[in-house]
């Protein structure tokens, strides 16, 4: 990465935003590396569980309208500080309080959506610090806070094991803690932000097709990634009989190339373009699913093609926020809201529904094709527009942005 990147915005604030993505998407996370052990104790069932690990994602893809919102009203830092407050406090209760139901589990996954809604701060914060042409590497770095998921899948399984799966929640304060402080006191808003957006923006910003393009987009890339990364716990521990912990280590394999994988996504996009690295990490992540589908006879085999399946995704992710700020630069927070509202819904159904096809039918088969589908049909989508968006937003004369 040359240097004039270092030198086109405000590397701490970058950093902070990288920080404070991480260690949210961490708590976000959460309840899915615990789903296992907490579903044994609280006697859930298949689809039970698949709920109970959606619940977060869910509730994180409508907070991160409400979050974006406030980043334009308020300010990205006060939003994102606002935010981190919010899911302190429900850790610290889940933590003191305890958590004894699955409807209590449910409203502990309501609180988190806050740590999920991180994305609608950080990547503005990030990105309005920026010029076009560095656009994609900003929000890479930015963006890989998706890595947050695989300190969770690597660490919560195993404290739950040695103190309980309750006192992870009182653990996880202690980073949080700290992140806060960093935060507030390394994180700037750029100087030229955008003015503020009515509410009557959003509702504008839906009427332009782009916007549903992209949250289809979206809702396949990074709805895939954070819905495999919650369901995979139990897939393996299912699947092929791995203990909570070993499951955890397969799933932080998963989680670690995927966000690995964004912001050299994201630089990719700025190489090559974003239109050709999304097709690209459609194909593969389509392909490596479709193969997983077919009930493989090894967890390792799985595992390979999961890895491989959440490369693309995680790739896919940075090229989809690689062309946004392109095509709504002055929308970049309203449409971060909607365009990471509609990836937290896609990970909620196919976690969701992995869980209850499991439920119903007794294996993944069927959940893993539906959305192995889903992806060519967002290569279809996105290879029908293309010729429009280069020729249009995307060309030469309007951006200096490979598109």
């Amino acid at each position: 990465m040359n240097t004039s990147f270092w030198k086109a915005g405000h590397a701490p604030t970058l950093f902070a935003a990288f920080l404070y993505f991480d260690l949210s998407f961490m708590v976000w996370y959460l309840l899915g590396p615990l789903a296992v052990q907490i579903a044994t104790d609280l006697d859930l069932n298949a689809q039970q569980r698949g709920l109970m690990v959606a619940t977060p994602i869910l509730a994180g893809a409508v907070l991160r309208l409400l979050m974006g919102f406030l980043c334009d009203r308020l300010s990205p830092k006060t939003a994102g500080l606002l935010g981190q407050v919010v899911v302190i406090v429900a850790l610290f209760c889940a933590w003191q309080i305890g958590i004894g139901s699955y409807e209590q589990a449910l409203l502990l996954g309501l609180f988190l959506g806050f740590a999920g809604a991180a994305f609608a701060v950080a990547l503005p914060l990030a990105s309005q610090w920026y010029p076009p042409q560095h656009q994609g590497k900003a929000m890479g770095i930015a963006g890989a806070g998706n890595s947050g998921t695989v300190l969770a899948a690597l660490f919560a399984p195993g404290l739950a094991a040695l103190s309980g799966w309750q006192n992870v929640f009182g653990w996880a304060l202690i980073p949080l803690l700290a992140t806060l402080v960093v935060f507030a006191l390394a994180a700037k808003n750029a100087p030229e932000r955008p003015k503020p957006k009515a509410l009557g923006d959003y509702l504008k910003a839906l009427g332009d097709r782009d916007s549903w393009w992209f949250m289809f987009f979206y809702s396949v890339t990074f709805g895939g990634f954070i819905g495999l990364a919650s369901a995979l716990p139990g897939y393996f521990s299912d699947q092929y009989g791995l203990n909570p912990v070993t499951a955890g280590y397969y799933t932080a394999a998963c989680v670690f190339a995927g966000s690995l994988l964004r912001p050299l996504g994201g630089a990719l996009a700025d190489r090559i373009g974003g239109i050709r690295t999304l097709l690209l990490m459609y194909t593969i992540a389509s392909l490596c699913i479709a193969v997983v589908g077919f009930n493989l006879p090894s967890a390792t085999a799985a595992l390979a093609f999961f890895v491989a399946a959440m490369l693309g995704l995680g790739a896919g992710n940075g090229a989809v926020f690689q062309l946004v700020p392109q095509r709504f630069r002055r929308e970049i927070g309203v449409m971060t809201g909607l365009i990471g509202m509609a990836g937290g819904i896609g990970g909620f159904f196919l976690a969701a529904g992995l869980g209850t096809i499991k439920q119903h039918t007794g294996d993944y088969q069927l959940g893993l094709w539906l959305f192995a589908s889903l992806g060519v049909l967002a290569w279809v989508g996105l290879h029908g527009v293309k010729q429009r968006w280069r020729t249009t937003w995307g060309s030469a004369a309007v951006t200096a942005a490979r598109v």
